[in-house]
């Protein structure tokens, strides 16, 4: 009998202990779901918010994170505003065309003069190159890249205004269109070291003093503009990205960019580094120095193509002379030409490692360069009116 009771008392104790155990275990489930709910209600708001700010960043500010010094940004003008300071627009003050649309030479009230594109291009690549123009140039302040001193996004106008550059485009100068600038004289040899370097230093200012890198992604001849003492400013920076800031890295993006200067590699496979830049700063070198379009096929399959061309000359001193500017009439150092012929030689190579950093170009250029150019070298004639030449 006191057997059959210590059984049921044992047995009373295991129920016991089962039930609170089952308890422990279903309290201990139920506060982990309520953990478990807390948890991924928390991240999940998180994410809505980083989704939230991802999105608001996206639509107000694509160069938001580049990691750079600003000053007062761009003047946000009324379309009246700039209606007035152009003349009504008037044909008399169009000073150029560009993919944009047309560029207008104007007076702000302040007595400033600006250069005023007006946006003709409908469409999402004018919305997004205007957008681009706008947001990047805001944060980036270089004496080597063409300041944007306002915009206007009033309804269906938009304009970018920017600094009036008195002697226009490098391109008009080194072969100027029939009926533009016709009879100006060539620019000299130490004026086009000038602009060289010049140009050299804005790029590098986008490749190594902002973070990321800045890949302007249109340098060209036509986007150099000259001021009235023929100093340079690189300017359109419409097609601009925003690059890899990991040593050797690239961003992969569509091919965009003007025939004759686009990079191989990036023109292959769409892969973009700031050494696509280097390959456009290079043509732009073998311009200065030949005065010949970057691609002209009436010169036949040979000539045709200034990169192929020139190329195989830019080592050899006796061949070197070959691909000069007759317009020079060899008014220039043979030293100094061997020394800018071996850099660009270097910046046009086919594969983008071979090529130089920008900041190695600009090393280089830098003891050619007199401190003292003379602010009128480019030339004159009596064709030539700042009416006519200025383009932004």
């Amino acid at each position: 009998m006191e057997e059959e009771d210590g059984y049921k008392r044992n047995e009373r104790i295991a129920l016991v202990v089962i039930l609170v155990m089952a308890s422990v275990a279903v309290a201990t489930l139920f506060v982990t779901f309520i953990y478990y709910c807390y948890i991924t209600n928390k991240v999940s708001r998180r994410l809505n918010n980083r989704k939230k700010e991802s999105e608001h960043e996206g639509k107000s500010s694509t160069f938001c994170h580049i990691q750079v010094a600003t000053e007062q940004g761009p003047q946000e003008f009324t379309f009246k505003q700039l209606h007035s300071a152009t003349g009504s627009f008037g044909k008399s003050n169009v000073i150029g065309h560009g993919a944009f649309g047309l560029v207008y030479r104007g007076v702000l009230q302040d007595g400033r003069k600006v250069a005023v594109k007006l946006m003709d291009q409908a469409g999402k690549q004018g919305e997004e190159e205007f957008q681009v123009e706008v947001e990047l140039l805001s944060r980036l302040h270089s004496p080597y890249l063409l300041p944007l001193m306002g915009y206007c996004s009033d309804s269906n106008h938009k304009l970018l205004v920017y600094e009036f550059m008195a002697n226009g485009g490098l391109q008009e100068h080194l072969y100027p269109i029939s009926g533009s600038n016709k009879g100006c004289s060539k620019l000299d040899w130490e004026t086009r070291l000038g602009i060289a370097l010049e140009a050299a230093k804005g790029l590098e200012y986008l490749h190594e003093h902002v973070s990321p890198p800045v890949i302007h992604r249109d340098f060209k001849s036509s986007n150099i503009l000259l001021d009235k003492s023929f100093h340079a400013k690189v300017s359109d920076f419409g097609l601009a990205k925003l690059g890899s800031d990991k040593a050797g890295g690239h961003v992969s993006t569509r091919v965009l960019g003007t025939q004759g200067y686009v990079a191989p590699e990036y023109a292959l496979t769409g892969h973009l580094t700031t050494k696509s830049d280097v390959y456009s700063y290079g043509v732009v070198l073998l311009e200065l120095l030949t005065g010949r379009v970057p691609v002209d096929m009436k010169r036949g399959p040979v000539e045709g193509v200034l990169v192929s061309w020139a190329l195989p000359r830019l080592t050899d001193r006796e061949k070197v002379v070959e691909i000069m500017d007759p317009a020079l009439e060899g008014q220039y150092s043979m030293k100094e030409v061997i020394q800018v012929a071996a850099i660009a030689a270097m910046c046009v190579q086919s594969e983008a490692d071979y090529r130089p950093l920008m900041a190695d170009v600009v090393q280089s250029l830098v003891p050619l360069v007199k401190h003292h150019r003379p602010t009128s070298k480019g030339g004159s004639c009596s064709n030539f009116h700042p009416n006519n030449s200025p383009k932004a």
